[in-house]
């Protein structure tokens, strides 16, 4: 089913072949993101990946976007922390199409001075939107709380400060640094096969330069006592987020974590959502997400609610991480969580997007592709005294930052509550 090959130069080619399927997703990855950027430099990747679709040597932004479109197509891009992709999709038929245009933005961008303009004003926009919804902006005061001054906590859109000391330059010079074959994932999923998508990326990968793999800034953590970063402004409600810092998705304990983290928050039969939402009613809703980064990584509580409730929220929240500290899950809770978690693993690789997604994090985050099978299997290895241990390694005062976007003044009556 999965199929990779490593070229002499790095770049890396990857096949999920899924012959029932119509479709055909590719995306061509690199290995960059806000994690590589000084400080200066905040939201250069999300800004080169903007400038990839205003124009090419060989083709305009309106030519992009109509020749993809034309066949039926689909095609976007993001950016993370640690990594950069570029992806479309379409009938497996025109594959050739999409292979073309992908590999035109990734190779040959031209930062016209027009149009790093008028993007900069977009991004600029798009920052300001973040900030017109608290619920977003307290999930990057969370981060810059969990990992203060250094690139991990920063935006990956930038400031507008930055922006505007991101020119052509600095672009051109970003693009040619990190956008090299030792960075370059390449992955197709669907009806393709292996040997139709080598034939396929022989343009990209001739002409990629050859370079070694970006190097991300690592996390440094000083935290000796719990945080809190409280961002006044006239609301109704009240935005929190409670950030712990955990492990990285080499450590082991991240399968304990994940369960633990469905059993605590992920969906409406968890604890969170019972004891805050439908027991108190306190909070419209309320969840727990995690994420794993290369050498560190984070599970962030968020809840929307009534400023007065406040108190009352953040106090059964922190009940909740002490009942899970002190006594380890019932093997019942384990096994909803177990069962939920592959489920929606199992949901969420039937489309040919999401697989080839989850190939490119796997090949990016650990040089192979883990099959579904064995996560799974990692999964029922986990048991309940397991997610105790995790509570108890993870829970801990020097690893909590509460983050608030909030009519409150003042958050020093808070912080009692954050004890264990």
């Amino acid at each position: 089913m999965y199929h990779v090959t490593q070229l002499p130069n790095g770049l890396r080619l990857a096949t999920v072949e899924m012959p029932h399927m119509a479709s055909v997703s590719l995306g061509i990855w690199a290995a960059v993101g806000s994690r590589c950027e000084r400080e200066p430099e905040n939201g250069i990747s999300h800004f080169l990946e903007h400038m990839l679709f205003k124009g090419t040597k060989r083709r305009s932004a309106a030519q992009i976007s109509r020749e993809v479109e034309g066949i039926g197509g689909y095609i976007n891009a993001c950016t993370s922390e640690e990594h950069t992709c570029y992806h479309a999709r379409a009938h497996a038929s025109q594959a050739a199409t999409l292979m073309d245009v992908l590999s035109d933005m990734y190779l040959n961008p031209v930062f016209d001075r027009r149009e790093i303009t008028r993007e900069r004003s977009v991004i600029k926009e798009e920052i300001a939107m973040t900030y017109d919804q608290p619920s977003q902006h307290v999930l990057e005061l969370s981060d810059e709380t969990l990992w203060p001054n250094q690139p991990l906590g920063r935006s990956i859109a930038g400031t507008e400060r930055s922006l505007n000391r991101t020119r052509q330059r600095e672009l051109a010079g970003f693009h040619s640094r990190h956008y090299v074959s030792g960075s370059t994932v390449v992955v197709a999923a669907g009806d393709i096969r292996h040997a139709d998508l080598l034939h396929l990326a022989k343009r990209l990968a001739k002409r990629t330069p050859k370079g070694q793999r970006s190097e991300w800034f690592p996390a440094v953590q000083q935290q000796t006592q719990p945080e809190i970063c409280l961002y006044t402004r006239e609301m109704e409600q009240t935005q929190l987020a409670l950030g712990i810092r955990t492990c990285s998705r080499h450590d082991p304990r991240r399968f304990a974590l994940r369960l633990l983290n469905a059993v605590l928050g992920e969906n409406m039969s968890s604890r969170l959502f019972q004891s805050i939402r439908e027991e108190h009613g306190l909070a419209y809703s309320i969840y727990s997400t995690p994420n794993f980064y290369h050498d560190t990584g984070s599970l962030t509580i968020a809840a929307g609610l009534d400023t007065s409730n406040t108190q009352k929220a953040l106090a059964l929240t922190m009940t909740e991480l002490r009942r899970l500290r002190e006594k380890a899950p019932t093997t019942s809770e384990l096994r909803r969580a177990r069962d939920y978690l592959i489920g929606q693993l199992e949901l969420s690789l039937e489309s040919t997007e999401n697989q080839m997604n989850w190939v490119a994090e796997q090949l990016l985050g650990f040089d192979k592709i883990i099959p579904p099978d064995q996560i799974k299997d990692r999964l029922h290895e986990v048991r309940p005294s397991d997610l105790r241990r995790a509570a108890q390694d993870f829970f801990q005062p020097d690893r909590l930052c509460l983050s608030l976007v909030s009519p409150l003044k003042n958050s020093c009556h808070l912080r009692k509550w954050l004890e264990f």
